[in-house]
């Protein structure tokens, strides 16, 4: 089931222990990109400062999890650029969402 609604979601995460510390990330991904039946998100970001570094970061989500009652998620994993010698990889679902218009079509 593909919805054409534009909307967003929240992502929070921490990555993996690499070289003895983690990092944080979060923000908003962008708007759908309609594949495969479903539809997926673009996110990039930079992490939080930590060990004296951060990290970058891009990917694109899985495609939506419908849940029970409306509403969606979406998966992520990836790992970030290597920096200060070594990556940290990362994994989480997306907040849920039940296409509310935040974005309208009709601008």
């Amino acid at each position: 089931m593909y919805t054409s609604d534009y909307h967003v979601h929240f992502y929070e995460t921490r990555t993996c222990c690499a070289h003895g510390h983690i990092h944080c990330l979060s923000g908003i991904t962008g708007n759908t990109v309609p594949g495969g039946g479903s539809h997926v998100h673009y996110y990039r970001g930079v992490t939080t400062f930590n060990d004296g570094h951060v990290h970058y970061y891009a990917g694109v989500s899985g495609p939506a999890i419908y849940l029970d009652g409306g509403g969606h998620t979406h998966s992520y994993c990836d790992t970030t650029t290597i920096d200060n010698g070594h990556a940290h990889l990362f994994r989480g679902q997306t907040s849920f969402a039940d296409f509310a218009h935040l974005f309208n079509k009709s601008y």
